[in-house]
């Protein structure tokens, strides 16, 4: 079944997004502040729109792609925001990762302008987007969560409701803090395989159905060995998300040290620049060396 649908946000995540909803079939009208990124869509079959109050009064849905909550804000509520032109009983489908907190506020906003609001994160990054094999944890009231998943059946093959909004960013945030401490135990291991002399490229068959094996291991163990930077993420982005998880774990009193150390090297690169390098680049921390990034 086909959806109308307005796509707030096109960049490395959102334009996967918008690409895997075409292919599926669904009528997609996408806003970006740049021309460049709405351009790509186009070219696959989007039509581009003025703005995000343009965009959302062709569409029943509205999935936004931003960086921050002060970004989704404005892109939903500010002047031509989606919310100005949305369809009454819209439904806004927030994919970003932000506070929960702030989601809870944006949806009690959204509530009160006549429309629905459910946050879902996901995880598996652009390449998952790309298959519609997403894992996505969502957060809504039911009727809300239920009509969500029509068109996030699309781009997920794990759908999970969480419980009331937020609850899809509370756990994409426990989501991040594994993945995060993840990235850097197979960075680490991969240094010390190299420097000890072994073949540490064939790791991840010698683990493989092990207590240690994982997706991560499989797929990063290889790019660090390998010093493969094509970025499929961003450094900054997890400082971001680290940098909310400790703050939820201040409000709720839970001791994460070994988030405290993640974060901080996750900010130390990117005090050093490589901000909007891939995971691939923690390998800068162990190595100690400088390599060349993608353009």
């Amino acid at each position: 079944m086909a959806f109308e649908i307005a796509l707030v946000g096109a960049g490395a995540m959102g334009g996967a997004i918008g690409k895997r909803l075409l292919e599926t079939g669904n009528r997609l009208t996408v806003f970006d502040l740049d021309p460049e990124k709405m351009a790509a869509l186009v070219a696959v079959g989007a039509e581009a729109s003025s703005s995000g109050a343009d965009a959302s009064s062709r569409a029943d849905y509205v999935i936004t792609s931003l960086n921050s909550a002060t970004i989704v804000e404005r892109a939903v509520f500010g002047d031509k925001g989606a919310a100005e032109g949305a369809r009454p009983g819209a439904l806004i489908i927030d994919m970003s990762s932000i506070d929960p907190e702030a989601t809870a506020r944006l949806a009690a906003k959204a509530s009160d302008n006549g429309l629905g609001w459910v946050d879902s994160p996901l995880s598996g990054g652009a390449p998952k987007a790309k298959t519609g094999q997403l894992t996505l944890m969502v957060g809504g009231e039911a009727k809300n969560v239920e009509k969500a998943e029509k068109v996030l059946s699309h781009l997920a093959s794990n759908i999970t409701h969480m419980g009331k909004t937020g609850a899809g960013q509370t756990t994409k945030l426990i989501n991040q803090v594994l993945c995060g401490l993840g990235f850097m135990a197979v960075a680490e291991a991969t240094q010390l395989a190299l420097d000890a002399g072994i073949d540490a490229a064939k790791i991840p068959e010698a683990l493989k159905g092990g207590r240690a094996d994982s997706a991560l291991l499989q797929e990063y163990l290889p790019r660090f060995v390998a010093k493969d930077y094509t970025r499929t993420g961003r450094l900054d982005n997890m400082v971001k998300d680290l940098n909310a998880a400790q703050d939820l774990a201040r409000k709720t009193h839970t001791s994460m040290p070994l988030t405290a150390l993640c974060a901080e090297i996750h900010r130390m690169l990117t005090a050093a620049g490589l901000g909007g390098e891939d995971q691939a680049a923690l390998m800068e921390y162990f190595s100690g060396t400088k390599e060349s990034f993608p353009d």
